[in-house]
């Protein structure tokens, strides 16, 4: 089986390094010719890190950041991530570039092919078309961001409406370091988030609800120094711009992740307001949903529809991102002063509640984040001496249990339990049990035995 991912960000590059893990033929098809130093996202959420713990390379990417398990909004709310039940109770801060950097080399060392400099202009029923000619295509991913070329291929809608327009960026270099981590806060007319990228330059995003412009419009250093002074008090001696840009923030979904044999993930299935830092995030998961079910087809064991729970276990998923980040974006652009102070006081208050508390750290975290009829597996201490996590890197299921069953041990990793436990690929549980229903469990979710 031929699989063609279109986009190289972390989206794609995740997706191609599983199904190059279990012996796919991976092909990924990216628009760029060089790497970009430049990056939107921020912040690698929880969620995310077991995830790419579960591929070995959480420890290496967290070395490259600085971890944050409190998040202050709007001076007085705050969010502690610290009661999160994971190995990762935080967020951590660091650039995008450090993701593609680890996932590129994984999949290029279990054997996907990356082609830079290859242009999408169309699909065909079994090739994906490019200005230099045609990739054959089993299946199609299209991880190829908010402009997807594989989207419009397909001609799939991609309704939604822009919510913020005139967002400025810029990369700079600072005086006087922000006290916290990261620094954020929204006033009646201004907006600014300030976050490191550990090498000395700082990435700031603002806002300026007085200066509505095209994206188009020339930014200079003095409107950037004087929206994040409005917002946060200070603008902590910013100095040195190596980067000026504008942009405009959407909300949109598509209605279908699947159509026929193309998949869309990442910002090409959906795309939001910058709020929680839940983009590339949200993107990781999906791919990590995906591709052990299109690993499984491939390897010729996948039960009946697997393929059609993506879009009922992710669309849920990207529609409740869009609201999260949406409530967020709003509350930072009230208007009146007596709004704000009600947004702060009743926010500050109950996010002192602990339920609450740890609902919101769960949901903007990712690991509140379950499917209907699997929920996600926290890691568990196993013997002699490993965890559960540990075991999903081999990129199979995992079956908790006191023996290991017959006929199952092509797609399967048993680990010592006293109950009866099976975990997808992707850390959730797909079945808990009885010794005598485990027969049938298996059969429904891993297919016949050999």
């Amino acid at each position: 089986m031929k699989t063609v991912v279109v986009g190289a960000g972390p989206t794609g590059l995740l997706l191609a390094g599983d199904l190059a893990a279990a012996g796919t033929d991976v092909t990924v098809l990216e628009r760029r010719t060089n790497e970009s130093n430049l990056t939107r996202a921020f912040g690698v959420h929880a969620r995310t890190l077991e995830h790419l713990d579960a591929r070995g390379l959480a420890d290496e990417l967290i070395a490259t950041g600085t971890p944050v398990s409190r998040l202050r909004l709007f001076n007085r709310v705050r969010v502690d991530l610290g009661v999160l039940p994971t190995r990762f109770p935080f967020l951590l801060i660091t650039p995008q570039y450090h993701v593609e950097r680890l996932l590129e080399r994984r999949a290029l060392d279990l054997g996907a092919r990356i082609v830079r400099g290859a242009t999408v202009t169309g699909l065909r029923g079994d090739a994906v078309l490019t200005e230099d000619g045609a990739h054959p295509a089993d299946y199609v991913v299209g991880a190829d961001g908010v402009h997807s070329a594989v989207r419009e291929a397909i001609g799939m809608p991609f309704p939604g409406k822009a919510v913020l327009r005139s967002i400025m960026l810029a990369d700079v270099r600072l005086t006087d370091a922000p006290r916290d981590v990261l620094a954020v806060n929204a006033v009646g007319d201004a907006f600014a988030f300030v976050a490191p990228f550990g090498d000395g330059w700082f990435r700031v995003f603002c806002w300026d609800r007085l200066a509505q412009r095209p994206d188009s419009a020339p930014l200079e250093l003095d409107e950037v120094r004087d929206v994040t002074r409005r917002a946060l008090g200070t603008d902590f001696g910013m100095r040195e711009a190596r980067w000026l840009s504008r942009f405009h923030s959407d909300e949109r979904q598509v209605p279908q992740y699947r159509q026929g044999n193309v998949f869309l993930a990442g910002d090409a299935a959906h795309v939001h307001s910058p709020a929680g830092g839940l983009g590339m995030n949200t993107g990781l998961q999906d791919a990590a949903n995906l591709s052990w079910k299109l690993a499984a087809v491939a390897q010729g064991w996948a039960p009946d529809g697997l393929l059609d729970t993506y879009q009922s276990e992710r669309h849920p998923v990207g529609e409740l991102v869009l609201r999260s980040s949406g409530g967020l974006i709003r509350l930072a652009m009230l208007h009146s002063r007596a709004a704000r102070a009600g947004r702060n006081l009743l926010g500050g208050a109950l996010l002192h509640v602990p339920t609450i508390m740890r609902k919101a750290a769960g949901t903007v975290s990712g690991i509140g984040i379950d499917y209907p009829d699997a929920p996600r597996q926290p890691d568990v201490l196993l013997p002699p001496d490993s965890r559960l996590y540990e075991l999903l890197r081999a990129g199979r299921h995992v079956l908790l249990a006191p023996s290991a069953p017959v006929g199952y041990d092509d797609r399967l990793t048993h680990a010592l339990n006293d109950r009866f436990v099976l975990v997808r690929p992707d850390g959730h549980t797909a079945w808990t049990g009885t010794e005598r229903e485990l027969p049938v469990a298996l059969r429904r979710h891993l297919g016949p035995p050999r």
